[in-house]
């Protein structure tokens, strides 16, 4: 098992790496050269910026159970045809049950911006969101660990 990071503008690199070392799960950065990051802890693959490249390159590096981090509902299901685990930035695990009604209210999402309508973005991120994220990640590592 491995933890992979979708790391373009991914706000909890830091618990992720932290989590990982708590249970001894390497951890692989990916983003692309408009993100470029190193840290320690984690190893870092950079890939050509352009539509979907980290999507493209973390899928097919991705092994069956591994655990991913991303915010993408169409690579979570990607991952999730693979057999693999997604959970995002807040905490939320993508799962099989769940990811048809994503995939549906982000369709509908995008045709409402495309008829002109405008819908409300994300709160700011705040340190407990982060703090939630990582007991959630945790407990995701330690179900799957056992």
């Amino acid at each position: 098992m491995q933890i992979i990071v979708d790391a373009d503008g991914c706000p909890v690199v830091a618990e992720v790496i932290t989590a990982a070392k708590l249970f001894g799960i390497p951890v692989t950065l990916i983003c692309d050269t408009a993100h470029v990051m190193e840290r320690e802890g984690a190893e870092t693959i950079t890939v050509s910026k352009g539509a979907d490249a980290v999507d493209f390159v973390l899928v097919n590096r991705m092994r069956k159970e591994d655990v991913i981090v991303t915010q993408d509902y169409g690579l979570a299901a990607m991952v999730l045809a693979r057999g693999g685990y997604v959970i995002d930035q807040n905490g939320h695990e993508y799962t099989n049950d769940n990811i048809l009604g994503m995939l549906e209210r982000r369709h509908t999402a995008k045709k409402i911006r495309q008829a002109g309508g405008r819908l409300k973005g994300p709160k700011k991120r705040s340190k407990e969101a982060n703090a939630e994220f990582q007991q959630k990640f945790e407990q995701l590592l330690s179900r799957l660990k056992n």
